[in-house]
């Protein structure tokens, strides 16, 4: 079954695909004033730097996509639908007014929007994307598959994004601060507790640890060792070994090998050959 793009049943007409608006829709100039935030907006932070280069480009060339904004509850007031970022840009170069479309929308196509486009825009970060999830299975008792379609994204992804909301205060706080990745915070969930997810946390961080070895760490915490090779292949080994040394000493050799041990037997068959092995042993 092939999947869909990422935007919500129905939000294409939504929405301007690939920052084209639609024929026939009407680009107001609005007030910024008259505008309020998307209460559902997903997105908690925003990167200081990202915000100032995007507010240098609208100054030299203007607001390339219009706005997307809902009447509000009041005349001549309106709630923003998708366009955060260059709201704020906006604002950060002294302007007064920005393009817009006002399209009539649902509650839950108010924060599909909102996801939807920091989504495809790679703007949030995984704990901001897990809330958005968390508020759609919340608000609107969709389950993760219905999630993962709104979205364009598998229901695996959905579902261990989400499992980060489970991890202790402290250890999302360092995933938020960036201290730790997505990675290193999907390898602590494998901890039973959140007393020994905050300890192995500390570890990563005074250790400086990568996460291929928070991995290894989490293996050593949890008792996991790798399994032992089957013994078919230490059985094509150990002949070889002895073949080896059959052909370097002339005689006949046994391994008796494991793991924690074993012996090793030459074989001779008189005072000459042994006086010849022990030559060629050194």
């Amino acid at each position: 079954m092939t999947r869909r793009s990422g935007l919500g049943k129905g939000l294409d007409a939504l929405i301007p695909v690939n920052q084209v608006v639609t024929t026939g829709e009407i680009v107001q100039q609005i007030s910024i004033a008259a505008i309020s935030p998307n209460p559902r907006q997903p997105r908690q932070e925003m990167n200081s730097e990202e915000l100032s280069e995007l507010a240098s480009s609208i100054r030299e060339y203007g607001i390339l996509q219009p706005l997307i904004v809902t009447q509000g509850s009041e005349a001549g007031k309106y709630t923003l639908i998708a366009g955060e970022r260059r709201l704020r840009a906006s604002e950060l170069i002294g302007l007064t007014e920005v393009p817009v479309i006002v399209r009539t929308v649902t509650e839950i196509q108010r924060l599909e929007l909102a996801l939807i486009e920091n989504i495809q825009r790679a703007d949030l970060s995984p704990l901001e994307t897990a809330t958005a999830y968390q508020q759609l299975i919340d608000d609107f008792k969709l389950t993760h598959e219905e999630v993962a379609d709104k979205v364009g994204k598998s229901r695996t992804a959905v579902t261990n994004t989400l499992r980060l909301l489970k991890l202790p205060e402290k250890v999302q706080q360092a995933l938020k601060e960036q201290k730790i990745s997505e990675g290193h915070a999907r390898s602590l969930l494998s901890l039973s507790t959140p007393q020994a997810q905050i300890a192995a946390l500390q570890t990563i961080l005074d250790k400086d640890l990568n996460v291929r070895q928070t991995e290894l760490l989490v293996k050593k915490l949890t008792g996991h060792k790798d399994p032992a090779p089957p013994k078919q292949i230490y059985y094509a080994q150990v002949k070889q070994i002895e073949q080896d040394l059959r052909e370097r000493l002339g005689t006949k050799v046994t391994l008796h090998y494991s793991p924690k041990g074993g012996t090793l037997v030459i074989h001779y068959y008189s005072d000459e050959e042994l006086d010849s092995l022990l030559s060629k042993i050194g």
